[in-house]
């Protein structure tokens, strides 16, 4: 890709989306499969409301604001330190997320954004190795091992 004219990429990130219907595969065979070949790939981002955190109902005693027990290290809910979570509304399509524990018959809602578009992203996207130190025989590893996949 040639670099736009007003500024020069770092080469940070680049990803790809995997299509199971069109490719024959899915994301996680193709970062396998780069794996084998020692080529270090890693899905997307896990969209924030399918984050662990989001998904544990508790509430404090004093306030009305939801709070998350979050895990230690091992997996276990301390029982001990809550973290607050700002309630601000519904989605953007006008759907009620629910991030919250309810108190008596009030049920506390956070703003989701993008969640269907975020979902398919986390689901088809690999990120790749790119960096400036990349090589043409790097690149051309990594595509030969990508196309080695596809099932037509």
């Amino acid at each position: 890709m040639t670099e736009a004219p007003y500024g020069r990429s770092n080469r940070w990130l680049t990803v790809v989306l995997i299509s199971p219907e069109k490719f024959g595969v899915d994301r996680e065979h193709v970062r396998l499969a780069l794996e084998e070949e020692n080529i270090e790939a890693r899905p997307v981002w896990k969209p924030m409301h399918l984050q662990p955190v989001f998904q544990v109902e508790a509430l404090s005693a004093k306030s009305k604001a939801p709070r998350y027990d979050l895990p230690d290290l091992r997996g276990k809910h301390s029982g001990k330190k809550k973290y607050p979570c700002r309630v601000v509304g519904e989605t953007s399509r006008g759907q009620k997320s629910e991030v919250g524990g309810q108190k008596g018959k009030q049920r506390f809602q956070a703003r989701m954004v993008g969640g269907k578009v975020s979902e398919d992203l986390f689901e088809r996207g690999l990120c790749l190795p790119s960096g400036t130190a990349m090589t043409n025989s790097d690149l051309d590893r990594i595509i030969e091992t990508i196309l080695r996949c596809r099932k037509p």
